[in-house]
């Protein structure tokens, strides 16, 4: 049986007794039921498991020891910054989700012209919040002990014109280049439309910023699936996916 992943949020002693956060005792207590004397994975963002077992609990807390601490060298040599034009429904979430088990190190979410979202005041920072639960979540589930980063979403001229030497990265169905044919840079900032894609003016701004138009075929995506398709494609080519 698999052992459970579980994300804390706060430092981990060896060999001391403490209590989980909130979120975590939450899952292990009423989600997992796992009682006392069962193992688990803690990790905490620092790039190491901690192997643990509960040692005790009562209705609101859950008390774990845990005895080492381990390497997880899990962490892709690509460091993929996504900005991601925010889509409606679910399909923001299934994008930061595959994105994180994917490898992705930071996702920006992005307000563009064609967003077809208006998020504000606490509305946004209660999605930011959600977005940033689902990244972790993601980890718990692939084996990453480093929590990509949910930045606070901005605009889609904002995030262009923020200063990076990475490499920069926009999709185009008609641009020449592939990512076969770009050189390897191991850090990569890649910029996905919303559904309806970019305006005109918005390639026109990524094309001003230095972002190079890649292609993946000759197939139209949805904004979640190029996001899924190009993350993949750039791991194979640059990164560790075998």
């Amino acid at each position: 049986m698999r052992i459970p992943r579980i994300y804390h949020h706060g430092a981990i002693a060896l060999n001391h007794e403490f209590a989980l956060d909130d979120d975590a005792a939450n899952h292990v207590g009423r989600v997992l039921r796992m009682p006392v004397g069962s193992e688990l994975v803690l990790f905490n963002g620092d790039g190491f498991n901690y192997p643990a077992r509960i040692s005790s609990s009562d209705k609101k807390r859950v008390y774990v020891i845990a005895g080492v601490q381990q390497p997880n060298p899990v962490e892709s040599p690509l460091k993929i910054h996504l900005g991601q034009g925010i889509s409606r429904g679910d399909r923001m979430d299934f994008a930061i989700q595959k994105a994180v088990e994917l490898g992705v190190t930071e996702i920006t979410p992005l307000f563009t012209e064609r967003c077809g979202v208006k998020l504000d005041g606490e509305r946004l920072a209660k999605r930011n919040e959600q977005w940033q639960k689902i990244a972790i979540s993601a980890c718990e589930q692939s084996g990453r002990s480093v929590v990509p980063t949910v930045h606070p979403a901005v605009s889609l001229d904002s995030w262009l014109a923020q200063d990076t030497k990475e490499l920069k990265l926009t999709l185009h169905p008609w641009a020449k280049d592939t990512i076969k044919t770009l050189i390897p840079n191991p850090d990569i900032r890649l910029v996905i439309g919303p559904e309806g894609g970019f305006s005109e003016q918005e390639m026109a701004h990524t094309t001003a910023a230095g972002f190079n138009g890649i292609q993946l075929g000759p197939r139209v995506l949805r904004t979640e699936t190029a996001a899924l398709t190009a993350i993949s494609a750039l791991q194979l080519q640059f990164g560790d996916l075998a």
